[in-house]
């Protein structure tokens, strides 16, 4: 997409106040259809690249939990055989760093969450540039 800087504009002396008006009016929309696909191009690439993460992160959450389960029976069972046999005292150590465990991924996972951004900085800087072309045109 060509930035509205890098067209020039001729300007018939001759014409008149409804043919610049009209003029005017085909430019108006022509910019803001262009916006409008700018947008929805953005907000597409956005959903797809968001999908993919969600299902990446479904699959691994999922593998995730059946080798969470079988490490959680594997250490609590050693804890519990080296403490003479209190299974109870294996379930409980491992339980609170499982926990434990929890809270800093939980933590991590959040902070994640702050960092891109959504808010279509293409189509933001692209109406910037349309304002400063409208409120300050060149004179060529």
């Amino acid at each position: 997409m060509t930035s509205p800087h890098s067209q020039s504009t001729r300007i018939d002396p001759d014409a008149g106040i409804p043919d610049l008006i009209r003029r005017l009016t085909d430019d108006s929309k022509r910019l803001v259809s262009d916006e409008v696909r700018l947008a929805k191009l953005e907000m597409t690439e956005s959903v797809h690249a968001g999908a993919r993460g969600a299902l990446w992160l479904s699959l691994a959450f999922g593998v995730g939990i059946v080798a969470m389960v079988a490490f959680t029976i594997f250490l609590a069972t050693l804890i519990g055989r080296a403490v003479n046999g209190h299974m109870w005292l294996g379930a409980l150590v491992v339980g609170i760093l499982e926990i434990g465990a929890a809270v800093f991924l939980i933590k991590g996972g959040m902070a994640a969450f702050r960092r891109p951004s959504y808010t279509l900085e293409e189509t933001r800087e692209s109406l910037k540039d349309t304002t400063a072309w409208v409120t300050h045109p060149r004179a060529d």
